[in-house]
């Protein structure tokens, strides 16, 4: 799954626009890389979101389509706030 549409599936961002534009702006990383918008999501792998002065350390357990609003927080583990 593309990182961009996972941010917004898991209910991270709100709006794959914003993840796209986080994406291309250098402040979402995978696996300590920096990723594009398409970069691809696996189970395990680490996503560092950086938000203004706080950052956000999530690991990705579950890659859902489609997620409901009750599904979104089973696709990630928060490791560091």
């Amino acid at each position: 799954m593309r990182i961009d549409k996972f941010l917004k599936n898991s209910r991270i961002i709100k709006r794959r626009q914003v993840a796209k534009d986080a994406c291309l702006n250098e402040r979402v990383k995978i696996n300590g890389n920096i990723a594009k918008p398409g970069s691809l999501v696996e189970n395990g792998d680490i996503i560092e979101i950086s938000f203004g002065k706080s950052n956000l350390k999530v690991k990705v357990l579950d890659l859902i389509e489609g997620a409901k609003k009750n599904d979104a927080s089973e696709m990630y583990e928060v490791l560091d706030e």
